[in-house]
């Protein structure tokens, strides 16, 4: 078990757009192990491979005790109107603030047999399945902020002292 370290805001894999996996090998089926044993840690939603270091199109989940992952995931479809969710980051520590986020999210991607994985639903889900793509794309939920939710933020991550 390889529970790996997060990187946290300021470090650039985390705003780098995410490559894709071409092939599945030894070292695709390590990050997919990491990615899980390192989810499966109480309080944990989703980590995206960008927050354990690498710059690859991968993440894994766990809503509700159900733990998975998927490679080269795509947001292929939201539902409803944007609605502000309280959310926070394992990269932005000590932090939670309201992002928009739709109610409903659907991506689809693959495992690591190259079989399609869908995950579709709604609730913490749809949260965890819209954050984690978006770091894949470098993108924080400080981004999905309202412009002064966002500047308090901001001014809550100069005064942490993990910054």
């Amino acid at each position: 078990m390889t529970v790996r370290p997060i990187r946290l805001f300021g470090d650039p894999v985390l705003r780098a757009t995410s490559a894709p996996i071409e092939q599945v090998d030894d070292g695709i089926r390590a990050l997919v192990q990491d990615l899980v044993d390192t989810v499966e840690l109480p309080g944990r939603a989703g980590v995206a491979a960008p927050q354990i270091g690498v710059g690859l199109r991968a993440f894994s989940y766990n809503i509700d005790g159900d733990i998975g992952y998927v490679l080269n995931p795509v947001l292929v479809e939201t539902r409803g109107e944007p609605q502000p969710v309280g959310e926070g980051c394992l990269s932005v520590p000590g932090l939670w603030h309201d992002a928009l986020r739709y109610p409903w999210a659907k991506v689809v991607g693959m495992d690591l047999h190259g079989n399609e994985v869908v995950l579709e639903g709604e609730g913490l889900l749809a949260q965890a399945l819209q954050h984690e793509t978006d770091h894949l794309d470098g993108m924080l939920y400080l981004s999905r902020l309202s412009p002064e939710t966002r500047r308090e933020a901001m001014r809550q991550v100069r005064e942490s002292d993990w910054f």
